[in-house]
């Protein structure tokens, strides 16, 4: 008989991360609109503003994964995530662009810590037999949470047409996940005793540095997709009220992959998940940057979702296998600072050629990045993952 999959303390880190990407997803969609609304931003100081909590999570990353692999990991989670909850208050109290700027820069610091801390606990929390496939479905939680949290937001403003009401929403979510986060129980580890001081692999697994770069080149084009999708479908197509339909829609796509591709994964089938996931997720993107009609504006990203269903759990799956059990923290953080350096040059880069040459060409440079990603991929990182993975 298989072990249990969803056991109690699996389903309360499932619903904490839910918790948590619920709020982040009430404010991402909207916070372009937001600078624009309050601040008067033009789509480059956009890109520089919301790019800081790219930076920061950046820059934590490899610190909380070597973290999370030598403390105790309930406490340093409760600690991440109780900041985390904090700075979505924080918000309301920001009275200028550069104090925004600030708090959304420091954000960035506990948010990515959080999300290293949480996968790693999730998969101490799941019986080795069924890592792979619990590992999928946990990416489940932030699928649903994009699915129906941007939808949320946009009906909400649409009622009361205040931000702020988002912000406290944001933050009532962000402690109910903390709360939950209190009642876990987790059975006691070794401590990281034999890297050296010096050691980079302590911060970083320097065997994925080839699927680092592919899961960079994916980040840097859905960064500029999801930055200037709002203020795109209103200024170039007229759509005003489209965006949450639009992450719905990518939410789905992602959530039908994952339960399609959970038994792929369970069977070992990794590189044939990423695969299948790239070349669908390609499509998706050079639909939206190619044919600028509302139906494609919503095709695209149902299309880009199963793309992203399908290589993420089998990205993340590949990561883990490159790495012994004592560095599962720095395999997730690895993966985590891939995409979170994607997503910040991506929002820098796309903010920059948006407000000098459109979006047409904003969203091309984003599609060519991903091509040559892929292409990286099927030519040597495939191979080279297949040399050195440890399972």
């Amino acid at each position: 008989m298989k072990e249990k999959l969803w056991n109690s303390e699996y389903l309360k880190v499932w619903s904490s991360n839910f918790l948590m990407n619920f709020a982040f997803w009430l404010l991402t969609p909207l916070l372009p609109l937001y600078l624009t609304d309050t601040y008067g931003a033009n789509k480059e100081i956009i890109g520089l503003v919301l790019s800081g909590y790219a930076a920061a999570a950046l820059f934590i990353r490899p610190f909380s994964g070597y973290l999370v692999d030598s403390l105790p990991r309930k406490l340093l989670l409760l600690i991440c995530y109780g900041l985390t909850a904090i700075f979505f208050g924080l918000y309301m109290a920001a009275g200028s662009l550069a104090l925004f700027a600030i708090c959304r820069t420091l954000h960035g610091a506990p948010f990515g810590a959080t999300g290293v801390s949480l996968t790693t606990v999730a998969i101490d929390v799941l019986p080795s037999s069924r890592r792979a496939e619990g590992i999928g479905y946990f990416g489940l939680s932030n699928n649903i949470a994009t699915a129906i949290s941007p939808s949320i937001a946009l009906l909400i403003f649409s009622q009361c047409h205040s931000y702020n009401v988002l912000f406290v929403l944001a933050l009532i979510c962000a402690l109910a996940g903390l709360t939950v986060n209190a009642t876990l129980k987790l059975k006691s580890r070794e401590v990281i005793q034999d890297k050296k001081a010096l050691s980079l692999d302590r911060f970083l697994l320097l065997k994925a540095w080839a699927l680092f770069i592919v899961m960079f080149s994916c980040a840097f084009a859905y960064s500029i997709l999801s930055t200037y999708v709002a203020i795109y479908g209103r200024d170039r197509l007229g759509i005003t009220t489209g965006t949450g339909v639009f992450f719905a829609l990518f939410a789905i796509g992602l959530i039908v992959a994952r339960l399609v591709g959970g038994h792929s994964l369970a069977k070992g089938l990794m590189v044939h998940n990423a695969s299948m996931g790239m070349l669908i997720s390609i499509c998706g993107f050079t639909l939206f940057a190619g044919v600028h009609q509302e139906w494609a504006y919503y095709v695209a990203p149902f299309v880009i979702g199963l793309g992203n269903g399908h290589l993420w759990p089998a990205f993340q799956n590949m990561f883990l296998n490159l790495a012994p059990n004592s560095q599962r923290g720095t395999a997730n953080s690895t993966l985590l600072t891939s995409w979170d350096l994607g997503m910040g040059i991506g929002m820098l880069v796309g903010g920059s050629i948006a407000e000098h040459f459109g979006y047409s060409t904003a969203f091309w440079s984003g599609v060519a990045f991903w091509f040559l990603g892929i292409i990286f991929f099927f030519s040597f990182a495939k191979k080279h993952y297949l040399k050195y993975k440890l399972v």
